[in-house]
């Protein structure tokens, strides 16, 4: 069974001006122990999708399934199981974080003092604190132990880690890959692609609403473009694959997907004191992947 499987899964939003789109056709699958990322800039439609899992929106077509649960009609069952952490969470006023972490344990009907406390320490939360008195970063934390302190099978976490120190990161990151290890599904939205390559083993990208690629992070990885940085000059507007070019006092960078050999006839013909050719990360080709989806 899949812990999130979605077909055609589309929402619209109505303004003063007719409709705006928010996802259109989404066709998704993440199996149960998957660590998968969800990956896209800012109003590509991330959150769109995960409210619309979590039936805090209604959609407008399609249909989707949560841990074999139908998005619509048993969303209260779909919440008892996952761990949501939005991308911006918001708490009652005047409560000390203790009593937030147990108020949000005693609507799960669970004893979570145990795992919370864990969580404090690691995260280094003080919970003796009032809500308001925290920066975004420990509200941040608040809103982590709330998603994990009941030990969901599930894991949906929406721009987790903006507000949180490197430090805090690493350790967040730790804690997702021993609960992944002990099988829970982990569905990262994240537009931070080194998130995603550095923890995930699976990604979907969306662009404007509508899922571009969906592939290993190894396959999404695997391109016959190459890197090329340079210090020199050659007469780079012969070369046909060339993308992203780059271009400084002395030298230039680009992504190059074209003929070797052309390439290196290039080179020769020009004036290169020192050159580098290597793979792109994944942030480049995201970036191609965007490219190609606008052509």
């Amino acid at each position: 069974m899949d812990a999130i499987r979605t077909v055609e899964l589309t929402k619209y939003y109505r303004t003063s001006h007719g409709t705006a789109r928010g996802i259109e056709k989404v066709s998704l699958s993440v199996e149960q122990g998957e660590f998968c990322g969800f990956i896209g800039p800012n109003g590509a439609g991330k959150s769109t999708t995960i409210r619309t899992l979590l039936g805090l929106i209604h959609p407008t077509g399609g249909s989707a399934q949560v841990l074999g649960l139908d998005i619509e009609t048993e969303k209260e069952k779909i919440l008892a199981r996952t761990g949501y952490l939005p991308s911006e969470a918001m708490f009652y006023p005047g409560m000390r974080v203790r009593d937030l972490l147990k108020l949000s344990a005693d609507l799960r009907k669970k004893d979570c003092k145990r795992e919370a406390d864990a969580l404090c320490e690691r995260l280094q939360l003080d919970t003796a604190r009032k809500v308001e008195e925290l920066s975004f970063g420990n509200r941040k934390k608040v809103a982590i132990v709330c998603a994990l302190q009941h030990e969901p099978e599930l894991l949906i976490l929406d721009e987790p880690t903006s507000g949180l120190d490197p430090l805090m990161q690493r350790e967040f990151f730790e804690i997702l890959q021993e609960r992944n290890k002990r099988g829970t599904t982990v569905f990262l939205s994240s537009h931070i692609l080194s998130e995603v390559q550095h923890n995930c083993t699976r990604a979907a990208i969306i662009r404007e609403g509508r899922i571009i690629a969906c592939d290993s992070v190894e396959a999404l990885s695997r391109t016959s473009a190459k890197r090329v940085t340079l210090r020199g000059w050659i007469s780079h507007g012969s070369l046909d694959g060339v993308k992203d070019l780059q271009e400084t006092q002395d030298g230039c960078s680009f992504l190059y997907s074209g003929d070797m050999k052309a390439l290196l006839a290039v080179l020769a013909a020009g004036e290169v004191r020192d050159l580098s050719i290597s793979e792109p990360d994944l942030e480049e080709i995201f970036l191609n992947y965007y490219e190609e989806g606008q052509r």
